[in-house]
């Protein structure tokens, strides 16, 4: 059984990994800690882990993570990095749900999230977790960095254009809709549900957090610097994200083809058929990104439909997933379930 603690289990990612977790049949949870829940029981906090797991929350203290085979991190940015290497230091393997690792370029980072990194020797081994493209790195990795839910949505949409070299990489867009539980569970007026419910808007169009993680994994598949235009947007729903992305063809290319070929071996990437319009809740509840390719009266522009669950294979899921491959187990382990409908 793989030893597994989970520092920040109170908030909405830290939730959905102890969801999957405690149903994953080679996991034994040994901490959960929460600085301000200690000694309550996690049941208590939420029910729907009920008779499912028996512990409490405790101190994120490196005593109450040492009997750990690899600890998750799911908490604001700026919390993995402060105990990420002590853990490392006793053998115990860390993946962090968190922005920490993510960028690997520091004053770019310091930039986007206004604090002095103080791992930046970490950084450098950190491997980046979106496993269709680094699984290789993960087998073998002591720290992975999963990707944000954006950033998981937009690439693996725009990934076999630039893998191919077929679009104009100065002119990419990606239009990206979120629900609320991508802003976390803290309280916060623009997330009220008398301020989000039937309402629409974009947000951070001058520039998101996001934005220079995807660019750096796209300019990384396209080989040189990309330009990319990203607008989110918050819908009023709870779970998931859809992705419109936008890119001009500088050459001809059977696209559906070109989609199903490079994601046949990918459990959970599903290459939807033509003309398909991908929904948010055919993935919610589950570690899925489903995909449609579009080209619209046959023109230059492709248009990309990409849906994630946020909390899965956006953030939890993902995470499970690594784990799963730094563990040698098979991807598909605690994450075979069926998506939630209606």
């Amino acid at each position: 059984m793989i030893r597994v603690g989970i520092v920040g289990g109170t908030g909405y990612t830290g939730v959905e990994l102890l969801r999957l977790l405690a149903a994953h049949p080679d996991v034994e949870l040994c901490a959960i800690t929460s600085r301000s829940e200690v000694g309550v029981p996690v049941a208590d906090m939420f029910p729907n882990l009920r008779n499912k797991l028996d512990l409490c929350f405790s101190e994120p203290a490196l005593e109450n993570l040492s009997q750990c085979d690899v600890v998750f991190y799911a908490t604001p940015h700026g919390v993995a990095m402060a105990g990420a290497g002590e853990l490392l230091e006793k053998g115990i393997k860390v993946i962090d749900l968190g922005a920490d690792f993510r960028i690997k370029d520091i004053p770019t980072w310091e930039q986007w999230y206004g604090m002095q990194h103080t791992a930046p020797e970490l950084v450098s081994e950190a491997v980046y977790g979106l496993p269709e493209v680094n699984r290789g790195a993960i087998r073998s990795a002591r720290l992975v960095a999963c990707p944000g839910c954006y950033p998981t949505a937009v690439q693996l949409g725009f990934m076999p254009l630039l893998e191919n070299d077929l679009v104009a990489i100065d002119c990419l867009i990606a239009d990206a809709k979120s629900g609320v539980s991508g802003a976390g569970r803290k309280a916060s007026v623009g997330t009220l549900l008398c301020e989000s419910s039937e309402n629409f808007k974009a947000y951070a169009v001058a520039g998101h957090r996001h934005l220079p993680e995807i660019s750096q994994g796209l300019t990384q598949m396209a080989g040189t610097n990309v330009c990319l235009t990203f607008v989110p947007h918050l819908v009023p729903m709870i779970r998931g994200i859809h992705a419109t992305l936008y890119a001009t063809l500088k050459s001809d290319a059977d696209l559906q083809l070109l989609y199903e070929q490079r994601y046949q071996d990918e459990a959970f990437v599903d290459v939807m058929p033509e003309d398909s319009h991908p929904e948010t809740r055919s993935v919610k509840g589950v570690n899925q990104c489903r995909i449609a390719i579009h080209r619209p009266q046959g023109g230059s522009t492709v248009v990309v439909l990409s849906v994630i669950d946020n909390l899965v294979k956006g953030a939890a899921g993902q995470a499970v997933q690594n784990m799963n491959i730094m563990f040698a187990l098979d991807e598909n382990t605690g994450l075979d379930s069926i998506a939630l409908l209606p």
